[in-house]
């Protein structure tokens, strides 16, 4: 593990101990999957600033121990050049005393290859070259950074449990093993049930707002499509069952030892019912004071 502490400051009490990770590696190797992670770990999470802004950010990060005690930057492809922005915010960190832990995610590439085609997600790198192409290309560009890495991971093999085992074992963690983490992700069907997933609920059943033409643009975290979804009267009823369902599963799992549960919530395209019935679990949830619980709209982006 490594764990590192930003430099003093002139007067009052000492800074708080810091824990920054820079989380780095190809495209396709799961860096979404990692930095979910982190989230779920109350890191505050950066991803896809651009390498000009890198060196403030580690300014940012340093002249604030208190505030940014626990820091997963993620640095890719998508900076421009990678090695310069690597080498920029990893220097305004150490000038400040803070030695970040270095992260780098990779795969075989005929797993990335496979991985691109089921996502029909494009590589930041995609031109003319093609998939194989843009690979080589990035796995050369990111060769000096993966040299600098202190913990490099092959997630080719490795199921998203497994990786986050591998994860949670590298980085510094005060987090409570006996406090459940729970993390709700909405979903669209039409895009696939998510693999991560150990509840899944379907809400389809639900009037959908896609065909009201003044909401079908506005996604589930407007008032408009939440009070247009909570006015039905079976959702205020699903709701109450879940909560019933997992004030008794909880417990539970804890004693089972899970220390993670990710529910899905899924309806057809993952932008309205899906996220104002996520939202709403996710308030009674964090209402128990006894569980770490985040949120992520998988389909927002793809909206």
């Amino acid at each position: 593990m490594t764990r590192t502490s930003g430099s003093g400051h002139e007067g009052g009490e000492p800074p708080a101990e810091q824990s920054v990770v820079v989380l780095t590696g190809l495209s396709g190797a799961g860096k979404t999957a990692a930095t979910k992670l982190f989230e779920d770990l109350g890191y505050a999470t950066v991803d896809n600033l651009p390498g000009e802004l890198l060196p403030s950010l580690g300014e940012l990060v340093a002249d604030d121990p208190a505030r940014f005690e626990h820091v997963a930057i993620v640095l890719d492809i998508r900076a421009g050049d990678v090695e310069s922005a690597f080498d920029a915010v990893r220097a305004s960190l150490h000038a400040r005393g803070i030695r970040p832990l270095v992260l780098f995610l990779e795969a075989r590439d005929e797993i990335l290859i496979r991985r691109f085609s089921e996502t029909r997600h494009r590589h930041p790198l995609s031109g003319q070259r093609g998939i194989a192409g843009s690979i080589a290309e990035e796995r050369r560009r990111l060769a000096a950074v993966r040299e600098e890495a202190d913990v490099i991971i092959d997630t080719s093999d490795l199921s998203l449990r497994e990786l986050r085992e591998r994860l949670f074992a590298s980085i510094p963690t005060d987090v409570d093993p006996d406090r459940l983490a729970v993390q709700v992700v909405s979903f669209g069907y039409k895009y696939g049930i998510p693999l991560e997933a150990d509840l899944v609920f379907d809400v389809r059943f639900l009037k959908n707002p896609y065909y009201v033409p003044e909401l079908k643009q506005i996604s589930g975290l407007t008032d408009l499509v939440r009070d247009y979804v909570l006015a039905q009267p079976l959702a205020g009823r699903f709701l109450d069952e879940i909560e019933r369902l997992l004030d008794l599963t909880i417990p539970a799992y804890v004693d089972e030892g899970k220390s993670r549960l990710t529910i899905a919530i899924g309806c057809t395209g993952g932008y309205h019912r899906s996220i104002v019935l996520a939202e709403e679990i996710v308030s009674r949830l964090r209402a128990r004071g006894d569980l770490a619980v985040a949120v992520f709209h998988r389909e927002l982006e793809q909206a």
